[in-house]
């Protein structure tokens, strides 16, 4: 990673109303609600599918392989970590099988909110889980997407690779640091997709 050093990213603390949220099963397999983290007040808005793991066997704090990835690419890309806020389409790290459909549309109402209170400039979502459910469109794929800017909910949008699909798959590192690269000029005008709140 050019000698980038990942950092752990402070927690966002989620809202009473949610903290202790039992709305999906999630509630009984979660350690914790995970709202996001960075710079709340950030310009830019990162979505991914969920959260990952936070401790190490030990329990102690480590930065996982999905958020060095991403950390180091918005490095790469002249990001300071004051100017991106991550957060996430599920508010828990799934332990094992669950109704995805379920659980997504209950936080999906929560990152909407989050969108509204936060109002950042840009947002960007990686992998196909987190495009289709900010977009509202079960149809929609990274692929067909990336590399242009969209109107979502009147936010400028832009798509990517999961962090975890580019460490699989070292091909898409390429795209990867293009669609950064877009993200940093900030220059697009979005076509028009999604409906707007």
């Amino acid at each position: 990673m050019d000698g980038f050093t990942p950092v752990l990213w402070p927690e966002h603390t989620p809202p009473p109303e949610v903290a202790d949220c039992r709305r999906c099963e999630l509630w009984k397999q979660r350690s914790r609600v995970i709202w996001g983290e960075g710079n709340p007040k950030a310009p830019v808005l990162i979505v991914l599918d969920n959260p990952g793991a936070r401790e190490d066997r030990e329990g102690k704090d480590f930065v996982c392989g999905v958020r060095q990835t991403l950390q180091a690419e918005a490095h790469r890309a002249g990001f300071a970590a004051e100017d991106m806020y991550v957060t996430y389409i599920l508010k828990c790290r799934p332990r094992y099988r669950y109704d995805k459909e379920a659980a997504r549309g209950v936080c999906r109402e929560f990152l909407l909110a989050q969108v509204r209170e936060q109002q950042p400039q840009l947002a960007f979502c990686l992998g196909d889980t987190a495009v289709q459910w900010f977009f509202g469109d079960m149809d929609l794929s990274v692929k067909a997407l990336r590399g242009r800017w969209h109107l979502v909910r009147g936010l400028p949008t832009a798509v990517s690779y999961h962090p975890l699909a580019v460490r699989r798959r070292p091909s898409l590192l390429r795209v990867f640091r293009e669609d950064w690269e877009l993200l940093k000029r900030g220059d697009g005008s979005p076509a028009s997709n999604g409906a707007d709140l």
